[in-house]
C-alpha cells in the first residue's frame, strides 16, 4: 500500500467550500430550532466559516444563497470576507420560497413566472460579477404531485429555454452547475430528478455548464460512485454537495451514515481527475445542522472529507490494476479494503502540525472560547435561518 509520506503533499490541494446557511438555524418539516450564537447577519455567517478554515486549513471559501444572503454592497462583503481570511464562492439561486413558485419556477406554465425565475438567476450572476465567484448553482424544486397536473414534456422545453438565457449571460470565467434531486417537494415527478436529466441539459448548453452531485439526492441502493465515474468520464462533474443520508435528503454530516461510501466516491474522484491541480470539480458541503452546534458540525465534516480522501490516495492502484487484470477478485477487494481500513488520524495530526494548524482542530476550537464569545455577543436581533 502507498505510504502516507508519499501522498502528504497531495493533501495540500484539498479545499472544501462551506455553505453560509449551515451556520443559520434549520430544522425539520415541523419546526426550525434556534440555538445560542447563531449568526444574525451574513457577515456573522462568514466569520463563523472563517473560524472553520482557521482551525482546519481546509475551507477557504464560503458559498452564498440569494436572497438569504442579500446585501446592498457585495463588493464590501467581499472585502469583509477577505479580511476574515476566506473568499466568497458559489452563488446559489433560490426559486423555491416565493409564493409565485408554488407550481414551478423555470418550468411554470405562466411565462411571467418563468421570466421572474430567469431574472432572479441573472441577478445572481450580477452578484457573481461583484464577488468574483466562479459558479452559479441552480437547484429547482419544480415538479408535480399528481398525474395530469402538468405537461411533463413542455416543462422540459421551458426549462431548456430558461437555462439557455441564464447560460448566455455567464462571463468568460463563470460556470453554471445544475443540481438534481429525485423527489421532494415534488412527489409524482420532478423536473430535474437525476444525473441523466441534468447532464442532458448542461450538455446542450455548452462547455461552461456542469452537473452538481448532491450525495443525499439518490434513491436507496444507488451506486453513487458509478455516477461520479461517469460524469468525470464525460467531463461534466462540476461540483459536489457533500452530506450524509440514512433515508432521504437528510443533510447530515458527510460520512456519518456510510463512511465507506464516502471513501468509494473519493476513490473515483481521484481516479477520474476530479482532485488536484487543474481539476474542474469543486468539493462543497450542503448540510443543515439541526441539533448539534453549527461550527463544530462543519469542522467535523471537512475533517471527514480529508480523512477519506487520504485513504483514497493511499490505495495501491498499481497492485489493484494487476489483480484486476489477473481476474483475482478477492485480492482486488482486499487491496481496496486495506486502503479503507487504514487509520490515518495520527498521520493527519502530524501533517497539520507541520503546517501550523492544530493537531486536533475540534478540540482546539472547543478550547478557543470562540463558541462562548459568539453566544455572549449575539444576543438580540433576528437569528438567521434557512427559511
Amino acid at each position: 500500500m502507498t505510504s502516507f509520506e508519499a501522498v502528504a503533499d497531495q493533501l495540500d490541494h484539498l479545499a472544501v467550500e462551506v455553505p453560509s446557511w449551515a451556520y443559520g438555524n434549520s430544522g425539520t418539516r415541523f419546526k426550525v430550532f434556534g440555538s445560542p450564537g447563531t449568526p444574525r447577519t451574513v457577515e456573522e455567517k462568514i466569520a463563523d466559516a472563517a473560524a472553520v478554515h482557521r482551525f482546519t486549513g481546509l475551507a477557504p471559501t464560503v458559498a452564498l444563497h440569494i436572497p438569504w444572503d442579500l446585501v446592498d454592497d457585495f463588493g464590501k462583503l467581499k472585502a469583509y470576507a477577505d479580511d476574515q481570511g476566506v473568499a466568497l464562492g458559489t452563488i446559489n439561486s433560490n426559486t423555491f420560497q416565493d409564493d409565485d413558485y408554488k407550481l414551478g419556477s423555470l418550468t411554470h406554465a405562466d411565462p411571467k413566472i418563468r421570466q421572474k425565475a430567469v431574472d432572479h438567476n441573472l441577478a445572481c450572476i450580477d452578484v457573481m460579477d461583484q464577488t468574483g465567484s466562479r459558479d452559479l448553482k441552480i437547484w429547482l424544486a419544480d415538479g408535480t404531485n399528481y398525474p395530469g397536473q402538468g405537461d411533463i414534456r413542455a416543462r422540459q422545453d421551458w426549462l431548456a429555454e430558461g437555462l439557455r438565457t441564464i447560460y448566455d449571460r455567464l462571463g468568460g470565467d463563470q460556470r453554471m452547475v445544475l443540481e438534481y434531486k429525485f423527489f421532494e417537494p415534488a412527489f409524482y415527478h420532478t423536473d430535474v430528478p437525476d444525473w441523466g436529466t441534468s447532464y442532458a441539459h448542461v450538455s446542450a448548453l455548452g462547455p461552461k455548464a456542469f452537473v452538481c452531485l448532491d450525495t443525499g439526492h439518490h434513491a436507496p441502493g444507488t451506486n453513487i460512485e458509478f455516477i461520479v465515474a461517469q460524469l468525470l468520464r464525460l467531463g461534466r462533474l462540476g461540483s459536489f454537495d457533500f452530506n450524509s443520508r440514512f433515508y432521504a435528503d437528510d443533510d447530515l454530516i458527510v460520512g456519518a451514515a456510510d463512511p465507506f461510501q464516502l471513501f468509494r466516491i473519493l476513490v473515483e474522484v481521484v481516479r477520474g481527475g476530479g482532485y488536484g491541480e487543474g481539476s474542474q470539480t469543486a468539493l462543497m458541503l450542503d448540510q443543515c445542522h439541526n441539533i448539534e452546534k453549527k461550527i463544530p458540525g462543519q469542522i467535523r465534516s471537512v475533517l471527514n472529507v480529508q480523512e477519506m480522501l487520504t485513504r483514497a490516495l493511499l490505495l495501491d492502484t498499481a497492485a489493484l490494476d494487476a489483480a484486476r487484470t489477473d481476474g483475482d477478485v478477492l485480492l482486488a477487494n482486499e487491496i481496496y479494503m486495506d486502503a479503507f481500513y487504514t487509520d490515518v488520524r495520527r498521520d493527519l495530526a502530524g501533517w497539520r502540525e507541520q503546517r501550523g494548524l492544530p493537531a486536533d482542530p475540534m478540540r482546539a476550537f472547543l478550547a478557543s472560547g470562540y463558541q462562548d464569545d459568539i453566544e455572549a455577543a449575539r444576543v438580540g436581533g433576528t437569528q438567521a435561518g434557512w427559511n
